[in-house]
């Protein structure tokens, strides 16, 4: 009679199977590579049957892997449900709540008001993943992502969360020593601000492309904050979505025409939206960008 399996072992398994890689996997879990490789061996062998192949990008699930995640991700999810309090005990929420924002909303908007829903539920621990990129929900790296587009697949709901508005700026000592840009003499006579194009991890971020196909920044940054910074220090003109710029008194929008349109999804696992922690965020987020819509579409 086979032994049973410790529940920490599936546990790496299903890390390795959500981030693809065991080194990225190992990361997450808090141990080295080796020991959660040592794990998932201890794991196969049990099992008699290998459950991921080796790939250039890291590890991809086989037949038996496929079967096997199939049932972790239901432990996963049962476990989770132990975990909740009951519908008539509304004030205590308890648990890990991963939120996955891009870096700009999730730095702007989502930390300067996190201390209110942290206030109302003490009892949750809320890690807010705020960067250039994002985890995914499909996989379950989180329970809630929001997204600059509206994902195509994956067992996952979406819906919008939010407009929100960018337009270009520059700093007023910018324009005091190089003037007001102009669709003339924006791509000629202006230093430009802008994302590293290898490195976009959306299309909805091609901004200076929609003002005109020839701009191209050099200046550049894979986080909106430091471009916000190099903006607001000087060095260049750029776009900035309101919410970031709006309130900043140095900034100056220039090219009044130019104004470009986005819109935030809120994308949650399908089979664990209805947990409590994540019903509760969720209402609490969008209560909180229709109270700061102006925030985020402007004038």
């Amino acid at each position: 009679m086979m032994q049973p399996i410790p529940w920490g072992d599936l546990q790496d398994f299903l890390a390795i199977a959500r981030a693809g890689q065991i080194a990225r996997a190992a990361a997450q879990v808090g141990v080295d590579a080796t020991t959660i490789g040592r794990r998932l061996r201890r794991l196969e062998a049990r099992l008699g049957a290998t459950l991921f192949e080796q790939t250039r990008e890291g590890q991809v699930l086989t037949e038996a892997g496929e079967r096997l995640l199939a049932q972790v991700e239901a432990m996963q999810r049962a476990s989770e449900r132990i975990g909740e309090t009951p519908e008539g005990d509304r004030d205590t929420l308890s648990g890990l709540l991963r939120i996955s924002v891009s870096e700009g909303f999730g730095t702007w908007l989502v930390a300067e008001h996190l201390y209110d829903f942290a206030a109302r539920h003490p009892a949750l621990t809320i890690d807010l993943v705020a960067s250039s990129g994002f985890l995914s929900p499909s996989k379950r790296e989180a329970d809630l992502a929001v997204l600059l587009d509206r994902p195509s697949a994956g067992p996952v709901v979406a819906s919008k969360l939010a407009d929100y508005t960018l337009r270009l700026y520059a700093s007023r000592g910018y324009l005091d020593r190089h003037g007001t840009p102009t669709r003339e003499t924006i791509a000629a006579d202006h230093r430009l601000v802008g994302y590293i194009p290898d490195l976009l991890y959306s299309p909805e971020l091609r901004y200076l492309r929609e003002i005109d196909a020839g701009l191209s920044p050099v200046l550049r940054s894979s986080s909106i904050n430091a471009q916000a910074r190099l903006i607001a220090s000087g060095a260049g003109v750029g776009v900035l979505p309101h919410f970031i710029a709006g309130g900043d008194p140095d900034l100056v929008r220039v090219m009044p025409a130019v104004e470009i349109a986005r819109a935030f999804w809120l994308v949650t696992h399908r089979d664990t939206r209805q947990l409590r922690r994540v019903r509760a965020f969720r209402a609490w987020l969008v209560e909180l960008v229709t109270r700061h819509r102006a925030q985020l579409i402007g004038p």
